[in-house]
């Protein structure tokens, strides 16, 4: 029943554990400063600087999350079917944080409620794609 958990779930777990611990928690306003703080920085060939940010590290490893949940969505078992909705599902929660709560109203957290929303589409089209393949309907 794992395999029904949407893997984007992470990510976002991830930034609502790091917003949580912020002064002032799910209403901190400054969560888009705190998030683009950088933590380190990559010597480039070019002698430039690259500043990596938590922001950065979090959408990178969304990105890869989400190569993983489109890879998924090409199963069509009952499982499959199970997991659009729980992502449909953790997509309306996205949704509410986004428009509801201050330390959510960053563009971080937009771009991973887009990969979230990404997801459920993809998941939706493979499936009615896959099904549509599988039915004949003659000549």
């Amino acid at each position: 029943m794992f395999a029904a958990v949407p893997l984007l779930a992470l990510p976002v777990l991830v930034y609502n554990l790091i917003v949580l611990l912020l002064p002032g928690g799910f209403k901190a306003a400054d969560a888009t400063l705190r998030l683009a703080e950088p933590l380190f920085t990559i010597r480039m060939t070019s002698g430039a600087g690259w500043a990596v940010s938590l922001s950065d590290l979090l959408l990178a490893g969304a990105l890869v999350v989400l190569f993983v949940e489109l890879l998924k969505s090409t199963n069509s078992k009952r499982l499959a079917i199970v997991n659009h909705s729980l992502s449909m599902v953790l997509f309306i929660v996205c949704l509410v944080e986004f428009l509801l709560l201050p330390a959510f109203a960053t563009s971080t957290f937009f771009l991973l409620a887009l990969m979230v929303l990404l997801d459920v589409l993809a998941g939706f089209i493979v499936t009615i794609v896959a099904a549509r393949r599988d039915v004949d309907f003659g000549e």
